[in-house]
């Protein structure tokens, strides 16, 4: 009889050793259950970026009794914002809510921007609870871009225009900046500043190149060069090509803009070789349709650059000056023309108009041996 009974006692304790067991295993999938324990509760929340920098506070809340430390691990998950060039989570770690506390607060540095640029957002995360359970472990930041690069802007509507065809020439292909956005199938973004293989881009520049800088405004497409850092760098702007999407071996380009003023700008239409990647720079050839620099604000150069490799790199330029020291400021179409009786690995023969302000003719050596180009261009 005592055996018997003491085989009943091992069982009863068996039945309760697995219950107990059981308990806690229920508590790890993220509800109180049977233990009651106090629940941690973050909300997702939606800020806006702003022109200075400036720091959020997130509300991270305990219901329930917590008879004793409650203890949370929190970190930042990047996405389309990323640290430090977008926000910086200041107390990340462990954040630890001493008995009868309630409330904790998540500081969050969101970084100042004045290019304009979409949506973007990052995630946080709570993991490893101790004497708690967790509502919802990932909590969304979502930063609203509050720029649009065109504040401020005087889009000038005189000056020279362009007709919609010549005598003689097929119009194949035209862009006027219809819509909210550019179009991809025509256009890309060249981005950063060259690095690591081409730093400052071959010309020493200053700026990081962003597709943000670049808005389009009622049927204009602007171009915003900002005193602003990002990347490692002072300045942005943006850099458009049209690589593998527009090229052109012969006929004539007409480009309608208005340039900017002030010292180190470098607005430039320019054109390279379609073979530049098989070849590189210069012997795929470059012709600058337009260049103006801010240090001579009345003049526009025109440029052929050429030759076999680096070692053997010329050039030929040509500039106009105009009176007055904003003589760019309105409208201009500047204008490429390309016989197609012109041989580049001969003398070449180009025409470039400034329409109502300039005319130039130039005649280059060669070699230019590609006669298919890319139309480029940059603030």
């Amino acid at each position: 009889m005592i055996s018997r009974k003491y085989n009943i006692l091992i069982v009863s304790l068996g039945i309760c050793l697995l219950s107990f067991i059981s308990s806690c295993i229920d508590e790890s999938d993220g509800t109180a259950g049977k233990l009651n324990l106090p629940v941690l509760h973050v909300s997702d929340v939606t800020t806006t970026e702003g022109d200075e920098d400036k720091v959020i506070h997130l509300d991270i809340t305990l219901t329930g009794d917590n008879t004793t430390n409650v203890i949370v691990t929190l970190a930042a998950i990047p996405g389309s914002a990323v640290t430090p060039d977008d926000y910086t989570l200041l107390n990340g770690g462990q954040i630890i809510f001493l008995k009868g506390e309630t409330t904790k607060t998540i500081d969050i540095k969101i970084k100042a921007d004045e290019g304009k640029e979409p949506q973007e957002s990052f995630q946080l995360k709570l993991y490893n609870p101790q004497n708690c359970t967790i509502e919802k472990d990932l909590i969304l930041v979502t930063i609203n871009d509050d720029d649009d690069n065109v504040a401020g802007l005087n889009i000038p509507s005189g000056g020279a225009s362009s007709p919609d065809h010549y005598d003689g020439y097929n119009l194949v292909w035209r862009d006027e900046f219809v819509g909210d956005v550019l179009n991809s199938a025509d256009w890309s973004f060249e981005t950063g500043n060259g690095c690591p293989d081409n730093c400052g881009w071959g010309n020493n520049e200053s700026q990081y190149y962003r597709s943000d800088n670049t808005s389009i405004v009622n049927g204009h497409l602007v171009i915003t060069a900002k005193k602003q850092q990002y990347g490692g760098f002072d300045y942005t702007s943006s850099r458009l090509v049209t690589k593998g999407k527009q090229q052109f071996k012969f006929g004539r380009i007409d480009i309608r803009a208005a340039l900017p003023q002030g010292k180190g700008i470098w607005p430039a239409l320019w054109m390279l070789g379609s073979n530049v990647d098989a070849v590189s720079w210069p012997a795929c050839g470059e012709i600058d349709i337009m260049e103006l620099t801010g240090d001579f604000p009345n003049r526009v150069v025109g440029t052929v650059h050429y030759g076999a490799n680096l070692a053997q790199h010329q050039y030929n330029s040509v500039s106009k000056f105009t009176s007055g020291n904003d003589s760019y400021q309105e409208n201009f179409t500047s204008t490429l023309s390309i016989g197609k009786t012109i041989l580049f690995n001969s003398l070449s023969m180009m025409k470039f108009i400034l329409r109502s302000h300039l005319q130039i003719s130039m005649v280059s050596p060669g070699p230019l041996t590609n006669t298919s180009s890319l139309f480029s261009m940059w603030p």
